[in-house]
């Protein structure tokens, strides 16, 4: 039975908001930043989820095995400002019970 888990977000002002993220309605984690409105809209997630603008770049603080990049997650994470070792693209990042405690920050939107 899928159960609702908890993401911590830090937003791009420096505040944590630790939310409630449902597994069991295929979404994602920029979608879930979308959601709660934790970014002005229109600066998260402006190609819709395509992995083509790194809008939803956000860093990874917690230690959660992630599934490995596809080659347009790091094709477009390559162009992206702010990079850091723990980038990835938020809209990349199906939320699943194994999520449960995740830890991120949303990087700079320029």
């Amino acid at each position: 039975m899928a159960q609702d888990i908890q993401v911590t977000i830090v937003d791009r002002t420096g505040q944590s908001h630790t939310v409630l993220a449902p597994t069991d309605m295929n979404m994602n984690l920029m979608e879930l930043v979308r959601s709660y409105e934790l970014a002005p809209e229109g600066t998260i997630g402006i190609c819709g989820g395509m992995a083509m603008c790194a809008s939803c770049q956000c860093y990874v603080t917690s230690s959660h095995h992630l599934e490995p990049m596809s080659e347009e997650e790091e094709a477009m994470l390559s162009e992206a400002f702010h990079l850091q070792d723990n980038s990835r693209l938020g809209c990349q990042i199906p939320i699943t019970e194994n999520l449960e405690g995740l830890k991120i920050t949303l990087a700079p939107e320029e």
